[in-house]
């Protein structure tokens, strides 16, 4: 079964309202259900259950299983990225800069519902390709534009130069070269959780091969 077209009108319908309990209530419980079932083993009558309120109260808020799962996704994104947005480039703080957004990207990425979300959506993505765009949009499009934004302000400082690849794609390298071993690792031991100086050393190993790559020599 392929899942209702994503339009502008269905994304509409996907933002939660905050003053509404029930609305609330049942987003909570869909994050529950889907990120323990997956997509397509979730139904809306599990969702009903955890939330404890009716069908018809699902359906008031969120059209479809569809609308419901974006909701989901774009509500743990949201979540994840504000951890990033208080970042800031100071003016010889590059390293910092680069260590600060490492450490809060993996702390989102290894957390629990980080590598939950992450299965559930890679699993899907075969089947139901435009959710899996919506989460990358929503969540990995979104962190590395922020990168990118403290990268501008870099460059204009003289500490790099990525005129080679673009202030996007620099950004978007720095978070996969945090990721790559990081996420591996959790993702095939799911029951072992990385030390403090694990994480120290995937962030370290990043910035150091970023700063070799790209930062301004005098």
């Amino acid at each position: 079964m392929k899942p209702t077209p994503i339009t502008s009108a269905c994304l509409a319908e996907t933002m939660p309202d905050c003053s509404n309990e029930k609305a609330l209530r049942v987003l909570q419980a869909a994050t529950t259900v889907f990120l323990k079932h997956g997509f397509s083993a979730a139904t809306t009558d599990m969702i009903q259950r955890e939330a404890g309120v009716s069908k018809s109260t699902v359906y008031a808020h969120y059209a479809n299983k569809e609308i419901l799962f974006i909701a989901v996704i774009h509500a743990e994104c949201t979540a994840f990225a504000q951890t990033l947005r208080g970042i800031q480039f100071q003016p010889g703080g590059l390293r910092k800069t680069l260590a600060a957004h490492g450490h809060a990207y993996l702390n989102i990425l290894l957390s629990p519902s980080g590598l939950a979300l992450y299965r559930v959506v890679i699993g899907e993505a075969p089947r139901f390709p435009e959710l899996a765009r919506t989460f990358y949009l929503a969540g990995p499009h979104v962190i590395a534009s922020m990168l990118a934004e403290q990268l501008a302000n870099a460059v204009q400082a003289g500490e790099v130069d990525v005129t080679t690849v673009g202030l996007d794609a620099a950004a978007t390298l720095f978070f996969s070269l945090v990721r790559g071993e990081a996420q591996m690792q959790c993702l095939t031991h799911p029951d072992a959780t990385p030390s403090a100086a694990q994480v120290d050393q995937w962030v370290e190993l990043a910035v150091i091969t970023f700063l070799r790559a790209f930062k301004r020599t005098v």
